[in-house]
C-alpha cells in the first residue's frame, strides 16, 4: 500500500502533504527532523491519511493536495478538526 498523508505543524499551523509506502517510518523521520521540508516546523501531528494500491495514484493525490483546489477540498474534509483542535483558519 501507498499512503498520502497530511501533517500539521503545531508551532506554525503549517500543513504538509507527502506520500510514502511506510507511513509509520516516515512519520518517525519527520518527528526526528530527518526531513528537510519539515525539520524547522516541528512538532508535527499526523491529521489525515489515505491509502492507495498504486504509487502513481498516491503521488497524483499528493500533488492534488498541493494545489489551491486540493487545499480547499482538504479544508472542507477536515473542517470540524480545524474548528475544534487547530488554529488553522478554514
Amino acid at each position: 500500500m501507498y499512503y498520502v498523508y497530511i501533517l500539521q505543524s503545531q508551532k506554525y499551523n503549517f500543513l504538509y502533504a507527502g506520500h510514502t509506502s511506510n507511513i509509520k517510518s516516515r512519520i518517525i523521520r519527520h518527528d526526528k527532523g530527518f526531513v528537510s521540508a519539515t525539520r524547522f516546523r516541528r512538532p508535527l501531528e499526523l491529521i489525515f491519511y489515505e491509502a492507495y494500491v498504486t504509487k502513481s495514484d498516491a503521488i497524483r493525490r499528493e500533488h492534488y493536495f498541493k494545489t489551491t483546489k486540493g487545499k480547499a477540498a482538504l479544508r472542507i474534509m477536515l473542517k470540524d478538526y480545524f474548528l475544534e483542535y487547530s488554529g488553522v483558519r478554514v
